[in-house]
């Protein structure tokens, strides 16, 4: 089953995430007019502090997402080239390699400048749609570039601009009480980081001269946390073989639950998703036609690659059923959330980010979710540019393989550079993990 209309029948895409679509491209529209309207306008990176911004009445711009955009557009090329003529090499993660080259266009472009790589047309298409930043806020847990990118970023402008850094500690869980959301340690980094973000309100404060509305995020919380509900009701149904949704499903609605508003709509968008996997499974319809393989997605998506991969899997009759990066982030944890008194539950998801566990945290992780899905195999995105999600995977892998005798693979690729993948390394190795599956099955007969 090898051609693109085959694949394309065997892949079944939930039809209600194109809705998540529209709102993520109203979304940037509103951005792009921000200035126009008279907004503040912050560009931020890591946690998802967007609630606090709404509430502060400001317009954000989320750097990984705009460079994730982009990339899923494969329109990603131009800010790269920007970026690497200012100097960031390809080795750098590709979310900030895209940002910052959209930061230099943006620059330059208010400036009155031009580059020598990248014309007018492509700043009109890109960067000069997105507003200048009138200060910066970062907030990463567990990774190196992210905690320095607003930094870089901050050069970009001729360090003219505010900039407030939320610090994140490591969940090391290293003590012997300390475990996923258990132990001294997650009570006492929980605190230090309500207390910074307290102190990030005041911040804002400062920079818009208007006091913050806490009713305001109380209000977005509370539309957060129901959305979170039912956005983890619809992956609890894919524990279903076949399963009615995969996780491509639940990369296309990160963007929603990632950095949009929290309001109603956001609520009746997973209200709309959990209902049409209902309504599969009440109809028997699979997400992958002849599922023979569920299988775990360990590693940041390849934004350049999500519908080929999708049908790259379908092909091979693999249902990617639940993933890292989709199962294990973005307010997945909504029983933390109190929306009359929100900062202490934000910290803590913060916190939660799957970059910022040590081993043992992680392996707790994957090890719920083999179960949970019935997993027969993982699929390792050793993303080029992020070392911090690729660092524990070949210890992961052993874990999987010695307490639950789940097989695995490995492919090269990267989350916003398509140059980094290989396509008949992936097929062979792939092919290599199901043929082992196929053999421990057959063993397991006898």
């Amino acid at each position: 089953m090898t051609t693109q209309q085959s694949s394309t029948e065997k892949a079944n895409r939930l039809s209600s995430t194109r809705a998540g679509g529209r709102m993520v491209a109203d979304y940037w529209d509103n951005i792009f007019t921000a200035k126009e309207r008279g907004k503040h306008v912050v560009w931020y990176n890591g946690a998802a502090m967007n609630p606090l911004f709404q509430a502060a009445g400001l317009e954000w711009c989320h750097g990984e997402a705009f460079a994730a955009r982009l990339a899923a557009q494969h329109l990603e090329g131009p800010a790269q080239a920007a970026g690497a003529e200012y100097g960031y090499i390809g080795e750098l993660c590709s979310y900030a390699r895209t940002h910052l080259g959209c930061a230099v266009l943006t620059h330059q472009t208010v400036n009155g400048q031009s580059t020598g790589v990248v014309g007018m047309v492509d700043q009109q298409e890109l960067a000069a749609k997105l507003p200048a930043p009138d200060f910066f806020v970062n907030g990463y847990a567990g990774c190196s570039t992210g905690q320095q990118w607003d930094a870089m970023t901050y050069r970009v402008f001729d360090r003219k601009l505010p900039l407030f850094n939320v610090s994140m500690p490591m969940l090391w869980g290293n003590k012997p009480d300390a475990g996923y959301m258990r132990g001294e340690e997650w009570t006492e980094v929980s605190r230090y980081v309500e207390g910074q973000l307290r102190e990030l309100i005041g911040f804002l404060e400062h920079q818009t001269g208007r006091s913050f509305d806490w009713d305001a995020l109380s209000e977005s919380m509370f539309y957060i946390k129901r959305a979170s509900e039912l956005r983890l009701e619809g992956m609890a149904l894919c524990a279903q073989a076949p399963t009615p949704a995969t996780y491509w499903d639940w990369v296309a609605s990160i963007a929603p639950i990632n950095f949009l508003p929290g309001n109603q709509a956001l609520v009746d968008y997973f209200a709309g998703v959990k209902a049409e996997i209902e309504q599969r499974l009440a109809d028997g319809v699979s997400a992958v036609a002849d599922e023979r393989y569920r299988v775990y997605f360990d590693g940041i998506m390849n934004w350049n690659k999500l519908g080929f991969l999708t049908r790259k899997f379908a092909e091979y009759d693999v249902a990617v059923v639940a993933g890292r990066y989709t199962h294990e982030s973005f307010w997945q944890e909504p029983q933390l959330i109190d929306p009359d008194n929100p900062l202490l539950g934000m910290a803590q998801h913060y916190l939660l980010c799957p970059l910022n566990h040590g081993l043992k945290n992680l392996q707790e992780l994957l090890l719920r979710r083999l179960d949970e899905y019935a997993i027969d195999g993982i699929a390792f995105h050793s993303t080029r540019t992020c070392r911090a999600m690729t660092n524990p995977q070949a210890m992961l892998a052993r874990t999987a393989e010695q307490e639950r005798g789940v097989k695995s693979f490995f492919f090269e690729g990267d989350v916003a550079d398509a140059s980094f993948y290989n396509d008949e390394l992936f097929d062979s190795r792939l092919e290599a993990m199901l043929e082992a599956i196929d053999v421990q099955r057959m063993k397991s007969v006898v």
